[in-house]
């Protein structure tokens, strides 16, 4: 079928996705012949605030009863572009923007995204093709060690008890009891969590703090005291690189970002007197005292309205000298062994903070990485009346990548495949190829309910806490859920981007919304076969180079199976992956038409008869192969 463009397709974009600054990108138009034309059509080129850019389409060639158009574009500036194209014909004028994904339709539609980043950004290398495991560190494992300066506040609890979860008569939930994970806990865990194929670390807050989320900063130089010491975490580091993992520490917050505010319980603020130097909520006088808005009789700006976490100025030079210059906590924690940080609502922190940040991280090494919460697509965010720049090289390399989870668990809970295919390949048009490589893909996080229970049981967006307390997952809605939690697993594990493993799902671990999705890891009730099949897509990720930095295709988009193909354009080597999501057997041939540019090699994972390949239930097979290079491109 011909188009009028197609985004996709190198036959009309000569680069898919984002471009560089000064790189030549050439784009192709299709009209029929017999379309009469006032003046050569024009490509529409313009960035939010700046005025169009017309650029002449020459003709190309005439192909079975079509005419094609070209004219290339070497953008000069960064930023995220918008363009379409225009044509006048019997005086009438007529324009070619996107209908539905990818496609141009005529006189309707919306402008086409052209993200254009700057030509010296890179990604850490260190994370490509590696796993990513996230931490809850009160919950994850107990050392059993006795920590000292622990503040007689805490309550402590037996590992694996439901959290607290009920509000004072106040209505506040103080977050105050604990479990007692600690780092030498997770130290202790580095060997299961390298022989489940764990390549980085990522650390939910580490830092002194008086809640056991930790999000509320109470001294950004200090591991809480419950976890450890400092050099406990120093330790953890060594060890971790020992094994060939990295370690990945978050200094902001998920919900109530580090770097958006500090507790009001901390040595800067010190409401409550905890601490024997005046904050600035006791002192103007405090070298702190710039940091915070007040106004009033001690009424001062929070984040949300809620006042045990006071804002602070990111952009105070006070505060970004304390966080980002010589010496600052960015440096301390880097200079400990940290591979770089993951950025608690990235939206409320102002760009040049964000420059700042980057800056900062990148002079100490190039490798350290900087990943921000963005719930949205991170490329055309927009934030508090600003276009957010996250992923133009000065200042993000990854994002929590919340639309592929979105993407993934409506798929998974039956939306149509090409629904699927669609939302993958808007981020992968998007985002830089180098922030691709390294967007941390997830299906659980704590900030939402675990992807077992979302597949498995009913909504909870309407339940209480009371029932969320109460309720688990019958046996059918466990085994319901798992089926499906590793159908997302494969997906995860081999689409684009790098794995992000939420403690204990490879366990079977059910949750609901917070606090219930943060309940203690299993330890000795695991799901042994759910962990397996974990490791298992895990070394089958770090075999194939592909899976690293390969580009990819969707091959197959079928009700029940759906295939895709991860493949290196420099020399062919390819992995092809195929995965069934019904509850019947399916059977795929290696002969059908969609596989004709690749030649099949080695099964690595699956079930073979001759060329066909058969799919049980809720399952899924990975062949290697070779992909012809005289084929068009993604």
């Amino acid at each position: 079928m011909r188009y009028f463009y197609n985004s996709w397709d190198s036959a009309y974009k000569s680069h898919f996705g984002a471009i560089a600054r000064n790189q030549s990108c050439q784009f192709t138009i299709r009209l029929p012949e017999e379309t009469p034309l006032d003046f050569s059509p024009v490509l529409v080129v313009f960035r939010t605030g700046f005025k169009e850019r017309f650029l002449p389409m020459n003709v190309k060639e005439h192909e079975n009863g079509y005419v094609t158009y070209t004219t290339d574009l070497i953008p000069k500036y960064s930023g995220v572009h918008y363009y379409y194209f225009s044509y006048t014909s019997n005086g009438v004028r007529h324009y070619i923007k996107r209908g539905d994904a990818c496609h141009g339709t005529l006189d309707q539609g919306e402008m086409f995204q052209l993200t254009v980043y700057n030509e010296d950004y890179q990604t850490p290398q260190f994370l490509k093709g590696g796993v990513m495991y996230q931490i809850f560190p009160d919950r994850f494992c107990s050392s059993g060690k006795m920590h000292d300066n622990v503040p007689s506040d805490r309550v402590m609890r037996e590992w694996g008890e439901l959290p607290y979860y009920k509000p004072d008569q106040n209505g506040h939930v103080w977050n105050n009891d604990y479990f007692g994970g600690d780092l030498d806990g997770i130290r202790s865990k580095l060997d299961y969590l390298k022989d489940l194929g764990v390549t980085c670390i990522y650390l939910n807050p580490i830092f002194e703090s008086h809640e056991n989320h930790r999000y509320n900063t109470a001294n950004y130089r200090n591991v809480d005291p419950l976890l450890g010491t400092n050099e406990d975490f120093r330790e953890l580091c060594k060890a971790a690189k020992v094994r060939g993992i990295s370690e990945l520490v978050e200094i902001d917050a998920v919900c109530d970002g580090v770097f958006s505010h500090t507790g009001a319980d901390s040595i800067y603020f010190n409401k409550f007197g905890r601490y024997n130097t005046p904050g600035a909520y006791q002192s103007e006088n405090s070298p702190y005292y710039s940091w915070y808005h007040f106004w009033g009789n001690k009424e001062y700006e929070s984040w949300w309205g809620i006042d045990t976490l006071p804002n602070v100025d990111e952009n105070n030079p006070s505060y970004t000298k304390y966080i980002c210059g010589d010496d600052g906590v960015l440096d301390y924690w880097m200079n400990l062994g940290a591979a770089g940080y993951r950025l608690d609502v990235a939206d409320e922190l102002p760009d040049e903070f964000l420059d700042n940040l980057r800056t900062c991280v990148k002079k100490y090494d190039e490798e350290k990485i900087v990943i921000g919460e963005v719930w949205e697509d991170a490329s055309n965010k927009e934030a508090y009346g600003v276009k957010r720049r996250y992923l133009l090289g000065d200042q993000l390399d990854s994002v929590m990548n919340y639309p592929f989870r979105e993407a993934i668990i409506a798929y998974m809970k039956g939306e149509a495949a090409t629904t699927f295919r669609d939302r993958i390949m808007v981020i992968l048009e998007n985002y830089p190829k180098c922030t691709v490589d390294v967007l941390m893909n997830f299906v659980s996080t704590h900030d939402i309910e675990r992807a077992i229970n979302r597949f498995g049981g009913q909504p909870c967006d309407d339940k209480s806490k009371d029932w969320m307390a109460s309720n688990e997952l019958s046996p059918d809605e466990y085994n319901r859920g798992k089926a499906l939690l590793k159908g997302a697993m494969v997906l995860q594990f081999f689409l684009p981007g790098v794995p992000s493993i939420y403690y204990g799902d490879e366990a079977g671990l059910q949750g609901w919304k917070d606090p219930f999705n943060r309940r203690c890891y299993p330890w000795g009730n695991e799901d042994t076969e759910l962990v397996e099949y974990t490791r298992q897509m895990a070394k089958i990720r770090r075999e194939h180079p592909a899976f690293a930095e390969g580009a990819m295709e969707f091959l197959v988009l079928e009700e029940k199976v759906l295939g895709f193909a991860r493949y290196i354009l420099q020399n062919g080597s390819s992995a092809v992956v195929l995965m069934n999501r019904s509850d019947e057997t399916a059977m795929v041939s290696l002969r059908d038409k969609c596989f004709e540019k690749y030649a099949f090699s080695t099964v690595i994972s699956g079930i073979c008869d001759g060329d066909a390949v058969i799919l049980p239930a809720h399952s899924y097979a990975v062949v290697s192969a070779v992909r012809s290079n005289q084929a068009k491109t993604q």
